[in-house]
């Protein structure tokens, strides 16, 4: 009778082969890695205090026409809903409630397509960040907003498709979206009076371990903001009282100034202004001698 077993090193061999195949096997299936036509991107902006980001995919121009009407060969068409980019949709999300354009938006992640036009491009947020190029599976149950952005003409050609942040005020900024020679953009607003108001009441009012920083946070927004200034008074002098530094000093020489306090302020300023030359601080000490002159035009 004949054995049908192998021998111990056929069967290693044997074993050897199969390894090597298989690695061979999983080499040949994996792709190479090149770079992509139209990159992916992520832009996060903190607008006021809260973060704005926006991943989108950045086409370039490479000699075609962009933006055009139908009857031309542009490839975003006018009057047509466009993903915002290439392969997948753009997306934006908001960490906290924001306005754009006078809408409320509540926190959280949304389609960002639009609709381009020769001068206005509609903005269309959408619960569904997956729908891609596909313009007819789109679902009215699924529009958060439409909003309209101002479409202009750049002076210099713009080749990859940018979204960037610009004109940023503290609780402001625009979302300039830029390809070849064109640029839209619509103005996200952000609710920060609150949460500041929030921390000071938190912190300062009825808090027992503010901080001299703390006080003085407080009463600069109070004077920045046009508060009550009797209460930015009260708290920048409970922050010189733990700690004079030479600004906080100057700044409540700025308070008294704009509570007409003339003479408290000039008092405050050359307060401010000695602390500032020990500290060899030429800036604020120039900032004093400033302040001080004005407090003595204005009586």
């Amino acid at each position: 009778m004949f054995s049908t077993s192998f021998p111990k090193s056929s069967r290693a061999l044997g074993a050897t082969l199969l390894v090597s195949g298989l690695l061979l096997s999983g080499a040949a299936s994996a792709q190479i890695a090149t770079p992509a036509a139209s990159p992916k991107s992520t832009v996060t902006q903190r607008v006021g205090l809260t973060d704005v980001t926006i991943t989108y995919s950045r086409p370039s121009v490479k000699g075609r026409l962009v933006f055009g009407d139908s009857t031309s060969k542009a490839i975003v068409p006018f009057a047509k809903r466009w993903r915002t980019g290439a392969n997948q949709t753009t997306t934006i999300k908001f960490a906290d409630d924001v306005v754009l354009e006078g809408k409320k938006i509540p926190a959280g992640e949304y389609g960002l397509y639009t609709i381009p036009g020769k001068t206005i491009w509609t903005v269309v947020l959408s619960k569904n960040t997956k729908q891609g190029a596909d313009v007819d599976g789109f679902k009215a149950a699924d529009e958060v907003a439409r909003i309209s952005a101002k479409s202009t003409k750049l002076a210099n050609k713009v080749e990859t498709f940018t979204i960037n942040f610009s004109d940023l005020t503290p609780s402001t900024a625009n979302v300039d979206m830029q390809w070849e020679l064109t640029s839209a953009k619509f103005k996200i607003t952000t609710d920060v009076d609150t949460k500041v108001m929030a921390q000071i009441d938190e912190k300062v009012v009825k808090g027992t371990a503010a901080t001299a920083n703390d006080y003085a946070a407080a009463a600069v927004y109070y004077y920045d903001n046009d508060k009550d200034l009797k209460q930015a008074l009260s708290w920048i002098q409970k922050a010189n009282e733990k700690d004079a530094k030479f600004w906080n000093v100057h700044t409540e020489a700025k308070i008294r100034m704009k509570m007409k306090d003339y003479k408290g302020a000039t008092t405050a300023a050359e307060q401010s202004k000695k602390l500032a030359v020990e500290a060899k601080n030429a800036d604020y000490a120039k900032m004093n001698d400033e302040l001080i002159a004005q407090a003595k035009k204005a009586k």
